[in-house]
């Protein structure tokens, strides 16, 4: 099974505000940059986004170590909260709303294809890759060619 490295971040200007994602695969020798901007989002829609985007990326199950500062998105993973949203029918305890519903159903079928370690990294604190990741995630936000974040603009 392949090995690959996901590194990501999100970013917004504003919260709801213009926002991006950048993410960084690495295989051996092979990496990968990803970025894209939205029009209106939140930072926590650009965290999964970022994560999604790396794993989607990938064209065949591969053994994946996935970086990121965002502990919304590491400890959902890592402390078994998206199985308890599942079995709720991605509702929060007694019927609540799940936040960014949308996106962690689409995380949960994204990372089903691989085996995944989820780690967090301490953002803005010299970790190259993830310095990166936050560089293509503000050029991303303040660029253009913004899209919609369909899911987030419907329910705004």
């Amino acid at each position: 099974m392949t090995k690959v490295e996901i590194y990501t971040d999100g970013s917004c200007r504003g919260n709801p505000g213009r926002g991006g994602y950048g993410t960084i695969l690495k295989s051996g020798t092979f990496i990968k940059e990803l970025s894209q901007g939205y029009r209106l989002t939140t930072n926590n829609r650009m965290e999964l986004r970022a994560a999604m985007a790396g794993l989607a990326a990938l064209t065949k199950p591969c053994s994946v170590e996935i970086y990121s500062d965002s502990k919304y998105l590491v400890d959902a993973n890592n402390k078994k909260w998206i199985e308890g949203w599942k079995k709720k029918g991605w509702k929060r305890g007694k019927g609540e709303k799940l936040a960014n519903a949308d996106l962690w159903q689409e995380l949960d079928r994204l990372r089903a294809k691989h085996e995944v370690t989820w780690h967090w990294v301490k953002g803005h604190a010299g970790h190259a890759e993830n310095e990166r990741c936050d560089d293509l995630a503000t050029e991303a936000a303040d660029g253009e060619g913004l899209i919609e974040d369909f899911g987030f603009e419907a329910s705004a």
